[in-house]
């Protein structure tokens, strides 16, 4: 029978919600876990909210202070799904208190804020993750497996852009709850740190590590009214980064993110271009990975778009039928 793994959730919001349902369903479809997730807390700075949360996703308990949260002897694992401001606190303190870390990306606002928490994790000897979810997809666990087998050759070029659209209006407010993402006191970047932070990532997994950089950003409005003091203040998070860079393999990367690119909400997709193959990846078809193969007949040669639902591929042996 597999261990109770005992979670806090600190946060309540949007990547709450994610996580709790992830957690709900992990063990239905992957029986052979060592640990079993069960809803211990959650924590809110609002009683009624974290309350009515707990009750609505079957936390047994809730508490209104994260440090009591960590403090509890029926905790193991402390969540952490709270704007980035206050990731590096949060997480510091429950290494300390020997709690397992999972932590929400951006792991926090600079690299300054960010190497204290490594170096409390690595004193600490505690398990630890970011929640870098991009990796899980089906498809892109394929990518890997396709990368590593050696099939691509060598890799020339990585390509990668994520974009939306939601911040185009000059009248959206700054600050609070809801929109802390565009006020830098709490974010620490814009969509830098929100939607590249995950093609980072995902890049650096596929292809290794990034050896430099040459970026630009721009924010497009430059004022807006901040909810908490009613005030025109101004904006200094980036609506959009452009950035290439060299990877140690000695591959060219091309990134491109934007929260002002009308008609997309979130389109996420990366190219990889080999000497032998190619490979491209749509989050909007994300259970498909396109594939072209140079070694192919010439009568045939052309990309090939690949299903991800047979039993052979990433995490299928735990699904319902292939198609």
């Amino acid at each position: 029978m597999a261990k109770e793994l005992r979670i806090g959730l600190v946060g309540y919001g949007f990547m709450g919600r994610t996580h709790t349902n992830g957690y709900k369903r992990v063990n239905d479809f992957f029986p052979e876990l060592e640990y079993r997730p069960v809803l211990q807390a959650v924590c809110g700075r609002t009683e009624d909210k974290a309350k009515e949360f707990a009750e609505q996703w079957q936390f047994k308990s809730y508490e209104t202070d994260w440090r009591k949260l960590i403090a509890r002897d029926d905790i193991d694992a402390i969540d952490i799904v709270t704007p980035n401001d206050t990731h590096a606190e949060i997480a510091i303190a429950a290494a300390e208190a020997g709690k397992m870390v999972l932590c929400e990306k951006p792991l926090a606002r600079t690299a300054e804020e960010s190497l204290p928490m490594v170096d409390a994790i690595e004193k600490a000897g505690v398990a630890n993750t970011v929640w870098y979810n991009y990796r899980r997809i089906p498809a892109v666990s394929l990518a890997k497996k396709i990368i590593e087998s050696g099939k691509l050759g060598k890799i020339f070029h990585y390509r990668a852009n994520f974009l939306q659209d939601w911040t185009i209006d000059a009248d959206l407010p700054q600050g609070g709850a809801a929109l802390w993402r565009l006020d830098a006191k709490a974010a620490g970047s814009g969509e830098t740190g929100d939607l590249l932070a995950h093609c980072i990532d995902t890049a650096i997994w596929l292809n290794g590590s990034i050896k430099d950089v040459s970026a630009v950003t721009e924010t497009f409005v430059k004022e807006r009214m901040h909810t908490q003091t009613g005030k025109m203040e101004k904006v200094e998070i980036d609506d959009a980064c452009l950035f290439h860079c060299h990877f140690d393999n000695g591959s060219l990367g091309l990134f491109e993110s934007t929260r002002y690119a009308r008609g997309h909400k979130a389109l996420y997709t990366l190219e990889i271009n080999g000497e032998n193959a190619s490979i491209r990846w749509d989050l909007h078809e994300l259970n498909y990975l396109e594939y072209f193969d140079y070694s192919d007949d010439s009568e045939v040669r052309g990309w090939r778009k690949i299903h991800i639902t047979d039993g052979d591929q990433p995490y299928m042996d735990h699904w319902w039928v292939p198609g």
